[in-house]
C-alpha cells in the first residue's frame, strides 16, 4: 500500500486547507484505481443445470473483505463533508473486517485512527488493525460500544465514522462503481445477465440498501434476498415492521446481524429475507469451502445457503435462471473459530445434517429439505 505522502500531521489540531484534503481523496481514488474491481466466479454445478450461480468475489480487496467498499466511501464521504482534515482522528466502533479497512484508508491519508471493540476481540484481529497503524480501544461492556465511540470521538476532537448510521447514505446507489453496478457490468455476457435473485447478508445494512435501490433505479425485474443470522434484529424488524425489535445475544457471525435495526437498513428495497441458524451458516462454509478448494468466512456461508434455497425452489419449479451472491471475506480469518471443532463444540454447533442436505442438493439436485424462518415483503410483489 502507498502511503499519503503529502503532509505531516497538524500538531496544533484538525485545520481545514482544501490542498489536503484534495490529495487526501486523489489518494482514495487513485487507489480504487489501482485495485481495479473484484471477480465474478461461475460456479457449476452440474446437478442445477439452468441455474447459473454466481460468486462475486470481495475477499481480493487489499484488506480482504466486502468492508474495503464501505471504508472507502466512508473516507470520501467525510472527506467531502468536512468532517476529516487534516490531522483529524478517526474513531470506529467495530471490531471487525471494517476496522481493518478503515485502519488502511486512516494510513492512507496520514490521520491517526482507533477502533473501540470489546475485550474480548480476538488477538487476529487486533494485529491486523495495528498493521495498518491503528489503535485499538478495547472496552469491558460491548454494549457500550456506540456511546463509547462517540465519546472518545468528542475527546479527541475527532470524528466518529458510525458506520452503522452512514453506510446506506456514503456510497452512491445510482451508480459510479458500486458493487451492484459492478455485479451486472459483469454479466453483460452471460447467458442470463439478469439474476432472478441477488443474495445478501445484513451488517450494518447498508450493501443491501445499495443493491435494493440500484434495482429499482435500474428497473431490473431481479430480487433482493437478505440472509439474516440467529441472533440478530433485523430479521424481526423487517418481520413486524418495527425497528424497535432488539436482540440480546451478539451474532456469532462475524459481519452479519445486530442486536438492534441500524440505521442503515433500508427495509422497503428488501424483497424476502432469511434467518439462518448458525449451524447451517457453518455448513454451508465448510460445503462452500470444498468445492472453491479455499476456505471462506462465516457470513459467506449464510449467503450461500440463502442462495442455496431459492435454487432448490427454482429447481423444484422448473424454472430456470441465475442467482447471485458475495463472498464476503477469506476463511484464513477464522482458523481458530469457524474452522475449529473445539470452538464449535463448545458452543453447542453440529453443521454434519445441514451438510448432508446441502451436498445433497449440490450433487443430485434433491430438494434442500431445510426448514428456516422466511418471510416476503408484501409490497414487494
Amino acid at each position: 500500500m502507498q502511503t499519503f505522502p503529502f503532509r505531516q500531521h497538524n500538531p496544533a489540531g484538525p485545520a481545514y486547507r482544501r490542498g489536503w484534503v484534495d490529495e487526501a481523496v486523489a489518494a482514495i481514488e487513485a487507489d480504487q484505481c489501482r485495485t481495479a474491481d473484484t471477480h465474478l466466479i461461475r460456479l457449476i454445478v452440474p446437478a442445477l443445470s439452468g441455474i447459473d450461480i454466481y460468486l462475486k468475489d470481495e475477499s481480493t480487496h487489499p484488506t480482504g473483505s466486502l468492508k474495503h467498499r464501505l471504508a472507502r466511501s466512508l473516507f470520501l464521504y467525510a472527506l467531502c463533508n468536512g468532517h476529516i482534515r487534516e490531522g483529524t482522528s478517526v474513531v470506529e466502533a467495530s471490531s471487525g473486517s471494517t476496522a481493518v479497512s478503515e485502519a488502511y484508508f486512516a494510513q492512507m491519508i496520514g490521520v491517526p485512527f482507533y477502533a473501540v471493540m470489546p475485550r474480548t476481540t480476538s488477538a487476529e484481529k487486533i494485529a491486523a488493525i495495528e498493521h495498518y497503524g491503528g489503535n485499538c480501544h478495547l472496552i469491558d461492556d460491548g454494549r457500550a460500544l456506540y456511546a463509547e465511540a462517540a465519546a472518545l470521538a468528542a475527546r479527541l476532537n475527532g470524528h466518529y465514522m458510525d458506520q452503522f448510521t452512514f453506510a446506506e447514505r456514503a456510497t452512491d446507489w445510482r451508480g459510479n462503481n458500486n458493487i451492484a453496478e459492478s455485479i451486472f457490468t459483469q454479466l453483460q455476457g452471460e447467458p442470463r445477465p439478469l439474476p432472478d435473485w441477488i443474495v445478501m447478508g445484513a451488517g450494518t445494512g447498508g450493501t443491501s440498501a445499495t443493491i435494493g435501490r440500484y434495482l429499482r433505479y435500474r428497473q431490473y425485474p431481479t430480487r433482493l434476498c437478505v440472509a439474516d443470522v440467529e441472533h440478530s434484529a433485523f430479521f424481526d424488524c423487517f418481520r413486524s415492521q418495527d425497528r424497535s425489535h432488539v436482540c440480546d445475544r451478539p451474532s456469532l457471525i462475524e459481519g452479519v446481524g445486530r442486536p438492534r435495526c441500524e440505521p442503515s437498513f433500508v427495509p422497503g428495497v428488501v424483497d424476502r429475507m432469511m434467518k439462518i441458524p448458525d449451524a447451517a451458516t457453518i455448513a454451508a462454509m465448510n460445503v462452500l469451502a470444498r468445492r472453491l478448494r479455499r476456505p471462506v468466512g462465516g457470513s459467506t456461508g449464510t449467503n450461500f445457503l440463502a442462495l442455496c434455497r431459492l435454487a432448490s425452489e427454482m429447481r423444484q419449479a422448473n424454472v430456470t435462471g441465475s442467482l447471485v451472491t458475495l463472498i464476503c471475506d477469506s476463511g484464513e480469518r477464522y482458523r481458530q473459530t469457524y474452522y475449529e471443532s473445539g470452538w464449535l463444540k463448545a458452543r453447542g454447533l453440529d453443521p454434519a445434517p445441514f451438510e448432508a442436505t446441502l451436498s445433497s442438493l449440490l450433487a443430485t439436485g434433491e430438494p434442500l429439505r431445510l426448514d428456516v424462518d422466511d418471510v416476503v415483503n408484501p409490497e414487494s410483489a
